[in-house]
């Protein structure tokens, strides 16, 4: 699949992916201070953003489209920095070819299964009625009756587009994260080991991590280090100085 990408900078690759429900215009603005030192590339993963839709939707695939991205675009040994489902599809892509990725960070998402917990998000979309819609603030309302945070219905509805011809449409495939939410939850998809520095960086007030947590990580990437910052699970939203800062600190250490 050919993913929509966008890139700024110079210097060594640096490969971002979004999470759920989200693309590569949730990291524009960390992306120009990263551009300052390295040549960027946000990506929009499948079914999200700009990139194309399909009816299959898996970590497999996922891994399988940044290998084919890197491959394609020539991008050798990048440093790769993935948030939530974005991170575990880097996860996967880093166990499945380690020889492709020089750095690895992680925020706020675990190599483990998770039971579906984005049910209010995927009622509350599925209660916007597009052809009743005149505006945004519609959209709002509308969603604001399963998901009362202000912010999140704000990174929701950035998912919403005008169509040329009038009206609105979504940009993710809606129907495709529906059929398999569950398998967005999954764990690792591959077996073995990834033995390139690892950043997991955590929200401290998120519930992605459990006690233990950390041994699982470091059984599967040996060279894990952790970072925590006080945040939710939107880390690098809620603190984008700190995040930064943790981020370069760990890509400048000579390992």
């Amino acid at each position: 699949m050919n993913l929509y990408f966008r890139t700024s900078g110079q210097g060594k690759p640096l490969v971002i992916l979004h999470g759920l429900f989200g693309s590569s215009d949730n990291w524009f603005t960390l992306a120009k201070t990263f551009s300052l030192h390295f040549k960027v590339y946000l990506i929009d993963m499948r079914n999200h953003g700009q990139s194309p839709h399909s009816e299959d939707f898996n970590y497999k695939l996922l891994a399988e489209d940044l290998e084919e991205f890197l491959e394609n675009n020539a991008i050798e040994k990048p440093f790769i920095i993935g948030h939530s489902m974005g991170g575990k599809a880097a996860m996967n892509l880093a166990v499945k070819r380690p020889d492709m990725v020089s750095k690895l960070i992680v925020v706020d998402i675990v190599p483990k299964s998770y039971p579906v917990h984005h049910d209010h998000i995927l009622e509350g979309l599925d209660a916007i009625q597009l052809e009743k819609l005149s505006s945004r603030s519609d959209a709002d309302q509308f969603l604001s009756r399963h998901i009362p945070e202000a912010e999140v219905r704000q990174f929701l509805l950035k998912n919403l587009t005008r169509k040329p011809e009038g009206g609105f449409e979504w940009k993710i495939n809606l129907k495709a994260i529906h059929n398999h939410i569950e398998e967005i939850g999954e764990g690792m998809q591959y077996p073995g080991k990834f033995e390139g520095p690892t950043l997991f960086i955590k929200g401290g007030r998120s519930n992605y991590f459990s006690n233990g947590d950390e041994e699982l990580i470091k059984s599967i990437f040996t060279n894990a280090t952790f970072s925590t910052l006080d945040s939710g699970h939107w880390v690098q939203a809620e603190k984008p100085v700190e995040f930064a800062d943790s981020v370069m600190n760990f890509l400048s250490k000579k390992q």
